[in-house]
């Protein structure tokens, strides 16, 4: 380690006497970006495999450029384009270069949709005439470059268009799109969130044709959100969003070829009923398209290769699981036309190589531990490059290995969470190194040896900066407790006595696949906990079963019973907690977010000898409340499992409650609707339970905007201090005694 970087770190990890490290923590400078890291914008591996580009603001004259850096060097080689130098263009938000990287695709303007689509404006500069053509007057969706840089094809309205940037002329290629009724080559709602996936088309390698997934979503339910605005009459969001056990869209799959000009619908050889088509892609064969499909219950999924020219399919992969399976982007075809795809069928997620007719050439990783990102083939050096917990369940490290599984090399060297982004010739990487002592830190590294040749960027000012503030260490280990080692990290107030006792307030969301424990660097909230640890307060989280990144077994076993076993696990790590001699079991608080919502309510009613207190922040508080693709996927459907659904949904135990509840919610939430608060107030108010609530109007799942989360957290924080924070006066008091004496 660097010695700078260690007297950073040594001033994060130490309290000192001196009047600069005792500054305290406030939700101002939270929520005002005091603490806010410096990151590589838009990062994006040059054809050349020689040269980055990095977007880049200049907040003095508000230009934003595209800048091209060489990696041996680090130096600014030239700025691509800038803002300034395109009359029609005041500044662009982000850039996708074309497959040749002849042109390059500009954002100027965007709108939020929902979580991931968005609505925008979009210019085409062609780097070698100077030359902007604006794609469409209107705001459009997911514009994309065909592979020859000559057309993009983007959607508006529901329908899909092709413009040709040579002639200017735009041909519309669907013409049934209607909102709320059908969808072509966008995702609907449920697809867009659950998937994670909002664009639905993709063009072929000699771009010349385009499939897409049509939605049908003419019998999806409806579901309308009253919009408050500052106008006189609220207005209203209407959108189809399929609760548990409803009506899905329709699917089918279809294609367009330019040269003829006709639309096709493609289908295979098996007949399907009530699925998803989770994911479509080219391969590199132009006439071969590859398509998932996936049961309703999503514990079976189907890879097809379709010929297009043939109008035949194959299918070259069928999975099967017990509980579920995991779609991910993860599948890439090497110039053989073989593959490389993730699966958990041994027990935890590793990478397989198939041949282009689908059989297992080898699993090419193996171990009780999961690969959590694949990064790609160098095909040259025959080597797969990916990120892996081998270091550990809450580490993340950068490894290389052999496509015939041998020749395994650990490339980071740095304990804690490391992500890479690789040169187009695999020569190099930037790594992304954090850890909870640690700010992000950007280096290049040799792809070969994973040894930094340079440092990038470092986040330092952010290190001394917190180093000026009274700060306690994340302290990490596994706590035992219903027959698991549990992932676990405490935060204690940085004159933790021993021989006092200290409120816990406890941490989790304990979603499927999910994880909290990670040795990473701070997030908002963990400023926020450090604050109330300066308060007077431990604060702890632990991932209980159920949680990811330690095998299928360990996240799947809460299939079917959603809320049971975490809920057990944080009971049981509370009374667990509550036993140590420093914490005052009397006064255990506990709090979540959206699932961490739903859990924090379990928890306070199911566990009210143990909870004095919970908030829970926009909850699920009943599953049958929530989407067909997400709860299907973990629960099956009420019809099927009426009891999973029921015996473990929070809105079920409110007679139960003893102890003090928050419950806030966004009312423009499309995620998990208001509707589940609302339900939740009813039944409290039926069983004549008192407690407090907050609506934030017009926000969404994430509840922010202008002073927003300011005002949150100090609701939280207020409450917190209402409820667990009987005694800390008392404690202060003893401390100011302590002084005097002293």
């Amino acid at each position: 380690m660097k010695l700078r970087h260690l007297i950073a770190v040594l001033a994060f990890l130490t309290t000192s006497l001196c009047v600069g490290q005792n500054n305290q923590i406030s939700l101002e400078d939270i929520w005002s970006g005091e603490f806010r890291t410096e990151g590589m914008q838009a990062l994006h591996s040059m054809n050349n495999g020689k040269q980055y580009s990095v977007l880049n603001f200049d907040r003095q004259s508000g230009d934003t450029t595209i800048d091209i850096y060489d990696y041996q060097t680090l130096e600014k080689v030239k700025t691509l384009v800038s803002s300034s130098d395109i009359s029609e263009v005041q500044r662009f938000v982000d850039y996708t270069f074309s497959e040749d990287e002849t042109k390059i695709l500009l954002t100027t303007k965007s709108l939020p949709v929902f979580r991931r689509s968005t609505l925008g404006e979009f210019f085409v500069y062609d780097i070698q005439s100077e030359q902007v053509t604006k794609v469409s007057d209107d705001f459009i969706q997911e514009p994309t470059l065909s592979p020859d840089a000559t057309k993009i094809a983007f959607g508006f309205k529901n329908n899909l268009y092709v413009k040709n940037l040579t002639t200017g002329q735009v041909d519309q290629i669907t013409f049934d799109g209607e909102k709320n009724k059908i969808i072509n080559g966008i995702t609907d709602w449920v697809y867009e969130e659950e998937f994670s996936f909002v664009r639905a088309f993709d063009w072929n390698a000699e771009s010349n044709k385009i499939a897409f997934i049509r939605f049908d979503e003419s019998e999806v339910p409806e579901f309308s959100m009253d919009v408050f605005g500052s106008e006189l009459y609220q207005t209203q969001q209407v959108f189809k969003y399929p609760k548990a056990g409803e009506a899905n869209s329709k699917v089918s799959l279809h294609m367009y070829n330019l040269e003829s000009e006709e639309l096709t619908e493609l289908k295979v050889d098996k007949s399907y009923e009530d699925f998803y088509i989770p994911r479509l892609e080219w391969t590199n064969e132009a006439s071969i398209l590859s398509v998932q499909f996936m049961n309703r219950h999503q514990n079976e999924l189907d890879l097809w290769f379709i010929n297009t020219n043939a109008n035949t399919s194959n299918l070259v992969l069928a999975e099967q699981d017990k509980a579920y399976i995991d779609v991910t982007f993860n599948l890439t075809f090497l110039k053989d036309n073989s593959f490389i795809w993730t699966s958990e069928k041994d027990g935890f997620n590793h990478i397989y190589h198939y041949n282009k007719n689908g059989d297992l050439i080898n699993q090419v990783t193996k171990g009780d531990w999961e690969v959590t990102d694949y990064y790609g083939f160098d095909d040259e050096a025959d080597t797969i490059f990916y990120q892996s917990t081998e270091n550990g369940s809450i580490n993340r490290d950068v490894y290389s290995i052999s496509l015939n599984g041998k020749n395994k090399k650990r490339l980071t060297k740095t304990e804690g969470t490391n992500s890479a982004s690789f040169s187009a010739d695999f020569t190099y990487f930037i790594n992304t190194h954090s850890s909870a002592t640690t700010p992000p830190e950007y280096t290049l590294n040799n792809s070969k040896t994973g040894n930094v040749v340079k440092s990038i960027k470092d986040n330092e000012q952010l290190a001394q900066k917190v180093g000026n503030y009274l700060t306690s260490k994340k302290e990490f280990s596994t706590i035992n407790v219903n027959g698991n080692a549990l992932n676990m990290w405490m935060i204690k107030p940085a004159d933790f006595d021993a021989s006092k006792t200290y409120p816990l307030f406890m941490y989790q969301y304990s979603g499927p696949g999910s994880q909290q424990v990670t040795n990473r660097w701070n997030s908002a909230n963990d400023y926020w906990y450090q604050m109330l640890a300066q308060q007077g307060y431990i604060v702890a989280c632990v991932d209980g079963r159920g949680t990811g990144f330690k095998g299928a077994d360990f996240k799947k076993i809460t299939q079917n019973e959603l809320g049971k076993y975490e809920v057990e696990d944080q009971i049981a790590a509370a009374k667990k907690l509550g036993n140590l001699p420093y914490i005052d079991e009397s006064r255990i608080g506990i709090w979540g977010w959206s699932y961490g919502g739903f859990m924090s309510s379990n928890a306070l009613f199911k566990g009210n000898d143990v909870f004095k207190m919970a908030i829970a922040v926009a909850p699920v508080t009943s599953w049958r409340f929530y989407d067909t693709i997400y709860t299907e996927r973990y629960m099956t459907t009420p019809q099927e499992n009426p009891s999973g659904y029921d015996e473990n949904s929070p809105i079920n135990h409110v007679d139960k409650l003893k102890g003090d509840f928050l419950l806030i919610h966004g009312s423009g939430d499309d995620n998990v609707h208001l509707q589940n608060t609302m339900r939740m107030v009813e039944a409290l108010i039926q069983a004549d339970k008192q407690f407090e609530w907050m609506i934030y109007p017009d926000k969404n799942h994430g509840i922010y905007g202008g002073n927003t989360r300011l005002h949150l957290y100090k609701k939280m924080t207020n409450f917190i201090h209402k409820t667990l924070g009987d005694k800390i006066d008392k404690i202060d008091e003893e401390k100011e005694t302590s002084k005097i004496k002293g």
